[in-house]
């Protein structure tokens, strides 16, 4: 089922948006601003929300140059994959994975442990992003399922190294 002009919908604008740094961004500067004036211990963190999805996003272009496998739309709905010799370095109409859900999902999976009440939401916005890739016919569902789970798991490592709270001395 395809959704015709879903991106020219207000709802699908916010949730395709949440796949771009146009979203982390803003709203890093705006989480340090209210870490900082919270007296957090390491409002430095807030940062990760940039850095996250952006590393995210990084990933998943190199994963499009390894995988090759072109968008649903340039193969009439069919898996196909490119040769390596064609467009070598060029990602444009490669799907697998998902450039966009890598990026929610690495700055959900940020957003989540800096504010552990916005999961829910951060998680249903970057899902909200994944659905809107295949309903536009932009990407096939498993493009979207292994950019939700491979950005996920760049958000949970880098906040892991990064952004745990350094233990209180005594």
């Amino acid at each position: 089922m395809a959704l015709d002009g879903i991106h020219d919908r207000d709802w699908g604008r916010l949730l395709r948006v949440t796949g771009s740094l146009v979203f982390w961004l803003p709203l890093a500067l705006a989480a340090r601003l209210a870490l900082h004036r919270s007296g957090a211990e390491r409002p430095g963190r807030a940062w990760l929300l940039f850095w996250g999805p952006a590393i995210a996003g990084g990933i998943g272009e190199l994963l499009k140059l390894l995988v090759r496998r072109e968008r649903p739309a340039f193969a009439d709905g069919e898996y196909v994959f490119r040769a390596f010799a064609e467009r070598p370095w060029s990602t444009t109409s490669l799907g697998f994975p998902s450039s966009h859900v890598m990026v929610a999902f690495g700055g959900a999976a940020i957003l989540s442990r800096l504010f552990p009440g916005t999961a829910p939401v951060a998680y249903l916005l970057a899902a909200g992003c994944a659905a809107t890739r295949v309903l536009a016919r932009a990407h096939f569902a498993s493009d979207v399922v292994g950019a939700a789970l491979a950005g996920w798991l760049v958000g949970a490592l880098i906040w892991r190294r990064f952004g745990r709270a350094a233990p209180l001395s005594r």
